[in-house]
């Protein structure tokens, strides 16, 4: 769980750091890339959180 934790951190700052090369640079590519990133970190947390209620549930 803390692994899953850390991985999502750093995913998130990831994005950020495209984020700010694209700011920087004004290359697309790295907007392109920063949601794509962000676009997947998001969609691994809601499914883990998912899975964690689920369990609650039960």
């Amino acid at each position: 769980m803390l692994l899953f934790r850390w991985l999502l951190l750093i995913l998130l700052l990831v994005a950020g750091v495209c984020f700010a090369l694209y700011v920087a640079t004004s290359q697309p590519r790295y907007k392109r890339l920063g949601w794509i990133v962000l676009k997947w970190t998001l969609l691994a947390a809601l499914g883990f959180f998912a899975v964690l209620f689920v369990e609650r549930m039960a």
